[in-house]
């Protein structure tokens, strides 16, 4: 059996090797857009990895067609030139050693993130880069940190122990029987896949029975069969926004299904998303408990970016416990923290929080501006629309990115506009 599975592997490698992928960049078909073709061997997991590298390089895709002939993957997207500047080397996570990942998963409740950043503080840990996920009363982190007094990589197990014993206990709060989970690798990550690969384990998309929720707001889902193909076909309508593609096609890859054809279009401000989808085994959706599952996870997939609550930036130079001071000020002010984003980049630190009342009001703009004068007003700065301090949904005033996959040969057409937010 192994050997049989070894066979195949070599053989995968070989096939690949015989038929590299090709990439195509015109920029005379279209005057507002580049146009990008990708043909290549394809294999499960081949849709995302492609629109994962659009993402990182921060494209926008206005439309999309995605189809698949017997074995292999073909791109094709719309762009400005400017688009293409910068190097493939750059996209993701940069191989390196040089930090610890911390991974945490667990109930959400107000000062949260603030009591992770004093423990990782106590624990003679520097956040270097951090994204924060909240969504149906979950929270989710992945976060990267170094050794205070070395600057690098933390690598004495019994020290790994700690913190991940003590975040435990954060994140259980006074409740011992919450679900919480802490864990620490040295290995590269990308840290939105991971976020929702995290939330998805976590079972964020399962809602209380009593929950009141917001119809105009939800994303519209709807998986049908068409039985004479053996297909599922998914579509979806939304509003449209930055990284909305990403989400939707990491939690189809994440749930197991294979995207043969896709249709995407973006060119107003609503989104719509077409696949047609098989289960890794073969099968399309083979039940109407599964078709729920489907839906609910597709749901949760697009909610989780849209943060409601008011956005702040922070860029000053960074230096040990900058972050969990910040937090700290939030929390004694009634902030609570829906998301975060935590960036250092050559001494400084650039980071974006969206928050909320704790009791669930409009922020307060005497509250705000009490807190930026503690922090600095050039330090903190409220982005948006400074008169609006209520809660308001991340939106993008540009449209964003989509993709498509399939079993074999695939052609996938992209629209894309680089997004300056």
């Amino acid at each position: 059996m192994g050997f049989s599975q070894d066979m195949d592997d070599e053989y995968e490698k070989l096939f690949r090797r015989l038929n590299p992928p090709r990439v195509v960049i015109d920029n005379e078909s279209c005057k507002n857009a580049t146009v990008v073709r990708v043909d290549s061997a394809n294999r499960h997991g081949t849709l995302l990895e492609v629109v994962q590298v659009l993402t990182d390089l921060n494209l926008m895709i206005t439309k999309a067609y995605i189809s698949s002939d017997g074995g292999c993957f073909v791109f094709q997207s719309l762009g400005p030139e400017s688009c293409f500047v910068s190097s493939m080397r750059s996209v993701g996570v940069k191989p390196s050693m040089d930090h610890t990942a911390i991974e945490l998963t667990g109930s959400d409740r107000p000062g949260l993130l603030s009591e992770v950043c004093a423990v990782l503080t106590h624990l003679k840990c520097n956040v270097v880069n951090a994204e924060v996920w909240t969504h149906n009363t979950r929270a989710a982190a992945v976060m990267q940190v170094t050794d205070e007094e070395t600057g690098f990589e933390i690598t004495d197990p019994k020290r790994v122990s700690k913190i991940k014993e003590l975040l435990c206990n954060v994140l259980k709060g006074s409740n011992k029987y919450k679900r919480a989970k802490t864990g620490v690798s040295l290995g590269v990550t990308h840290t939105e896949r991971r976020l929702h690969q995290m939330m998805f384990a976590d079972r964020d998309y399962e809602r209380a029975d009593d929950e009141v929720l917001n119809e105009k707001q939800r994303p519209n889902v709807s998986v049908v069969n068409w039985y004479d193909k053996d297909y599922s076909v998914v579509t979806i309508r939304s509003k449209d926004r930055p990284k909305l593609l990403f989400d939707t096609v990491c939690t189809l890859t994440d749930m197991e299904y294979v995207v043969f054809h896709a249709n995407i279009d973006a060119e107003g401000p609503e989104a719509y998303q077409e696949y047609y989808i098989r289960h890794i085994d073969g099968s399309p959706v083979k039940s109407d408990a599964e078709r729920q599952r489907v839906i609910q996870c597709l749901e949760a997939a697009i909610e989780r970016r849209v943060s409601e609550g008011l956005k702040l930036e922070l860029c000053t130079t960074d230096r040990i416990g900058l972050l969990s001071d910040v937090t700290r000020i939030f929390r004694e002010n009634s902030l609570t923290v829906a998301r975060a984003e935590v960036t250092t980049r050559d001494g400084k630190a650039i980071n974006t929080f969206y928050v909320g009342d704790a009791s669930g009001y409009p922020v307060d703009a005497k509250t705000i501006d009490s807190i930026r004068q503690v922090i600095g007003q050039t330090i903190l700065k409220v982005k948006g629309s400074p008169e609006e301090l209520k809660p308001v949904s991340q939106e993008s005033p540009t449209r964003f990115l989509f993709g498509g996959l399939f079993k074999s040969r695939s052609f996938v057409n992209f629209g894309l506009i680089r997004s300056d937010s």
